[in-house]
């Protein structure tokens, strides 16, 4: 019996330096994925945050299962710099992760020469549409 194609979830499987983002999504491997990632130590997973205020705990359960592997999670929140808010980073402490939120080009490149170093990073970007604009 013939199957139809069968849509799973995004997902890359190992670690990869992400060759450019904007347009609403990222490059990396020789791929691209439109929309927001999570760059992890099991590998680039699609992430379904549209902005800052979707960053919930829900939302870093995948980062919180591989906390053994990652010291510092990078958080690209998207255009412009935001902060964190205390209680998620106080869970991802209590896992014994260390956050750096930034802008989500400054997250890309220390992404890419923490991973290029062999660290413990992990990222969480959220996609944009131009890299060159400011809103």
């Amino acid at each position: 019996m013939a199957k139809g194609i069968e849509i799973r979830e995004a997902h890359y499987p190992g670690r990869a330096p992400i060759d450019a983002y904007g347009a609403g999504g990222f490059r990396f491997a020789d791929m691209s994925h439109r929309g927001s990632i999570l760059c992890l130590p099991s590998g680039v997973y699609g992430w379904d945050v549209h902005g800052p205020e979707d960053i919930t705990e829900a939302a870093l359960e995948p980062v919180l299962a591989e906390a053994g592997g990652i010291e510092v999670l990078l958080v690209g929140m998207g255009m412009d710099f935001r902060r964190m808010p205390k209680e998620i980073q106080a869970l991802l402490r209590e896992s014994g992760i260390v956050t750096d939120a930034m802008n989500t080009g400054s997250a890309v490149r220390t992404f890419n020469v923490l991973l290029a170093e062999d660290r413990a990073v992990a990222a969480a970007l959220i996609a944009v549409d131009d890299p060159g604009k400011r809103a």
